[in-house]
């Protein structure tokens, strides 16, 4: 279809959406027809004059539209297209009223004067000196920013990432961009290496254009790192997926990867006799959680307690508390007595928590400052309900910010976290990264206790530190795997060790805490579903389901992904009503009472309490729910923890997603009241033992699977979860033997 280019200008914007820039806006052509206009634009004002580009195209409910592929603007030159484009509200701090003086002043010159001179808007009355400058700055910044949006419209990077990109790189953005196009890559969330490529391709950058294949490589080992989970790559996989990606020669990428390691951008180290690539950051982040994790474990601290004392204070606390300790549950409170680091670990049913409470009590009587932390909000919060006790995130106990280029910790070696001894959960979820940032805090002669089920899916993140640590045998572990008779009595602890065991769960009992109810189809798991939360669980039960029903699925896509599934949810859960103020972003309606989940750290966000202090900081995985949404001022209102209120500007919505369902992945460290879970087809990959494990082990109250066996046991049966290159586990054996070696010279 052939293209064309219309001359005109904006008359009235009908619909814009913030978060991508999809626009629909009626355009007076130049011969004076009237055209509805739909396509991808930033700040377009009613009354600019603009050329767009696209073709005509016939909307079934809306008839004739012309599509515009790309566009671009020209500043309005008669003084009534002057007028309206200001009285549009585009320029800060100009409105209709100060629009009409400043075109009286000065008619056809009011732009260039704006751009050029904006100190002569203090002529007028009513507009002070400063007023007059931040006038000409808004005026600046949006032709600075429209440029940038005609400059990548072309290669479709949508208008809500070029105002990220603006943002980062400012008025200098396109020529920076033409210089080279890899730094979008590595500098702005959510631009792709095909991105940069199309737009380096377009400016004449050849494919062995070293810019290129620097970036390349790096930005290969970045997605191995966060979306695979691995902390190095072996050479030969390097080389061999460099050159297929980047369609270059290997010598090109053998080249490239010799240049990196000079200039330190990646490491080159040897494991199993093999060389591997790394990226500098998160080898000496591997490298340091070994030498620190060793010199802990190795510490010769003086005993706290003797074995007999401690069996002693046990007794006596079994007295008090009427708790009875397991042979296991002893040896690892003793351990705890006398030793720098170690790791409890173990699944639901077996004592940790009775474990780690009767240790806090012995600590207690040595009056030893002891600090609680987790990696997410709902753990944290979780294990202060357990132990009584204060309990952090960890990047709140590190005092993280957000700053340009990542995360600014506030503690490490050099103002280290005051504390005799640290307990930290749920360690599974904590990645190489986040492990080297939390040692690199941790005060000498500090105890360490690091507690987890190392059968719970893996990091989202690099590494698999848990993991790693138990099978190096280097770090003293107790394995808590005797399930105890309380627990017995619950079919959601005994179908989580026997799927951990690789056996199928007990699906037929219709009188404990685990249920199946079995449907054939995807249609019929997903209303069986919504009718669970909606009228079955809560009139059975008497619970909310908002509060104490969570959907968990181990995909986002496909019609029992948890997109879907939410989109379900909500509209039988919170379905439109006059009363709910609603705001379309994306592809997502955000409607007033939605229960919604934060999705990445933000360190900078400011909540209120009515009581209690204020502060800054929502976390990926803190759930809340949308008390107020307003069209007027751009902003949604959501209540975390029932005390934490946050103003989300709508173009800072990317930050939440509806949480009526989330994924299996999104759920650790939680624990919930009621668990569904769809028991359908999924990708192979996301249908693994661990996965299921998680679910179930989610769930204080209930566990409900809906749908299909098959899936159950292939779920059970498959513990080929994908192996992720690592080499934590071997830094800490070499540490080891390194220094076994050394007292044998000695």
């Amino acid at each position: 279809m052939d293209k064309l280019t219309i001359s005109g200008a904006a008359v009235e914007i009908i619909f814009h959406n913030d978060e991508n820039g999809y626009t629909i806006f009626d355009f007076e052509s130049d011969t004076g027809e009237l055209i509805t206009v739909v396509g991808y634009t930033a700040n377009l004002a009613e009354g600019e004059q603009l050329t767009v580009t696209g073709s005509w195209v016939v909307h079934p409910e809306y008839g004739e539209q012309f599509k515009m592929e790309y566009y671009k603007t020209l500043l309005p030159t008669e003084e009534q297209d002057i007028l309206r484009y200001l009285s549009s509200g585009v320029v800060y701090g100009v409105r209709a009223a100060t629009a009409k003086k400043l075109v009286m002043a000065f008619g056809k010159e009011t732009l260039d004067i704006m751009l050029s001179s904006p100190e002569r808007l203090a002529e007028i009355k009513g507009i002070s000196p400063k007023r007059a400058a931040k006038i000409g700055e808004s005026f600046r910044e949006i032709q600075a920013m429209q440029s940038i949006v005609m400059f990548l419209q072309q290669y479709n990077v949508s208008a809500n990432l070029a105002v990220k990109i603006y943002k980062i790189f400012g008025g200098d953005a396109v020529s920076e961009i033409k210089k080279n196009p890899y730094v979008l890559t590595e500098s702005v969330d959510g631009i792709k290496f095909s991105v940069a490529d199309k737009i380096a391709f377009g400016e004449g950058i050849a494919k062995n254009n070293p810019l290129r294949l620097r970036s390349g490589m790096k930005y290969l080992l970045m997605q191995a790192a966060y979306t695979s989970g691995h902390t190095y790559l072996p050479k030969n996989l390097m080389i061999e997926h460099g050159a297929y990606n980047l369609d270059v020669f290997e010598t090109d990428i053998e080249n490239i990867l010799s240049e990196l390691i000079l200039s330190h951008d990646i490491y080159i180290d040897k494991i199993d006799g093999e060389s591997v690539y790394f990226l500098s950051v998160l080898h000496k982040a591997e490298c340091y959680t070994a030498s620190r994790l060793y010199s802990m474990s190795s510490d010769k601290k003086e005993e706290l307690l003797s074995l007999e004392e401690t069996a002693a204070r046990i007794d006596s606390l079994e007295n008090i508390t009427g708790m009875k300790l397991a042979a296991e549950q002893k040896n690892a409170v003793a351990t705890a007595m006398s030793c720098g680091c170690m790791v409890l670990t173990g699944g639901p049913g077996t004592g940790k928590t009775t474990t780690i409470n009767t240790i806090l009590r012995l600590f207690e009587e040595f009056e030893l400052k002891v600090v609680l932390a987790a990696p997410t909000g709902r753990a944290a919060k979780r294990m202060n309900q357990l132990t009584g006790l204060e309990a952090k995130t960890i990047h709140r106990l590190l005092g993280a910010a957000g700053e340009e280029g990542g995360t600014r910790f506030t503690y490490d070696e050099n103002n280290p976290i005051q504390a005799d001894a640290i307990i930290l959960d749920e360690v599974s979820m904590i990645d190489i990264s986040l492990m080297y940032a939390f040692l690199r805090a941790v005060k000498p002669g500090t105890r360490l206790i690091l507690s987890g089920d190392a059968d719970q899916l893996p990091s989202v993140g690099p590494g698999n530190v848990l993991n790693d640590i138990i099978k190096s045998g280097v770090v003293p572990v107790i394995k808590l795997d005797k399930i105890f008779r309380q627990a017995e009595q619950s079919l959601i602890v005994v179908n989580a060790h026997s799927i951990n065991r690789g056996e199928m769960p007990v699906l037929s009992d219709k009188s404990s805490d685990f249920f199946f109810l079995r449907r054939t189809n995807a249609e019929g798991i997903l209303s069986t579903i919504v009718q669970l939360c909606k009228t079955r669980l809560p009139s059975s039960y008497g619970i909310d389901p908002f509060a104490d029903i969570q959907v968990l699925s181990p995909s986002k896509k496909g019609l029992c992904g948890s997109i879907n599934l939410n989109h379900r949810l909500q509209a039988e859960l919170n379905p439109p009503d006059i009363t709910k103020s609603e705001y379309a972003y994306g592809k997502t309606v955000f409607r007033v009472g939605d229960k919604v989940m934060q999705i990445k750290n933000n360190y900078d966000l400011y909540y209120t309490r009515e009581v209690g202090d204020n502060g800054t900081g929502i976390f990926n995985g803190d759930m809340g729910k949308i008390i107020d949404i307003s069209v007027i001022d751009k902003l949604m209102v959501v209540m975390f923890d029932e005390d934490k209120r946050v103003e989300y500007p709508f173009n800072q919505l990317d930050e939440l997603v509806l949480a009526y369902a989330i994924t299996v992945h999104k759920s650790q460290g939680s624990e919930f009241p009621f668990v569904i879970m769809p028991a359908a087809q999924f990708p192979p990959m996301l249908m693994c033992r661990n996965l299921f494990y998680t679910a179930v082990t989610r769930a204080k109250t209930m566990v409900i699977l809906v749908g299909m066996e098959q899936p159950i046991e292939y779920m059970t049966k498959n513990d080929s979860e994908k192996a992720r290159y690592t080499g934590l586990c071997g830094r800490l054996i070499s540490a080891k033997e390194d220094n076994d070696l050394f007292d044998e010279v000695l």
